[in-house]
């Protein structure tokens, strides 16, 4: 499973971008702000949009968790 490691919306309000100039700048729709509200994972795009913002790479906000259901046993 792949999960954010940070509140993406804390860290753009950090960096000066609050949901409001995000939507007002139309840097992100408002289906991809409640995908980050509810954890769910951004689009390509979107996270292109994201780490440019933050000036990351995508494994600065995302991390990879085995699932347990997949493991070989």
């Amino acid at each position: 499973m792949i999960k954010y490691k940070i509140d993406v919306l804390n860290a753009l309000k950090e960096k000066g971008y609050s949901t409001y100039k995000i939507q007002k700048e139309k840097i992100l729709n408002q289906s991809q702000l409640q995908q980050l509200r509810i954890n769910k994972l951004l689009s390509q795009d979107a996270l292109n949009k994201v780490c440019t913002l933050l000036n990351c790479q995508p494994g600065d906000i995302l991390e990879y968790i085995p699932d347990t259901d997949c493991q070989d046993n």
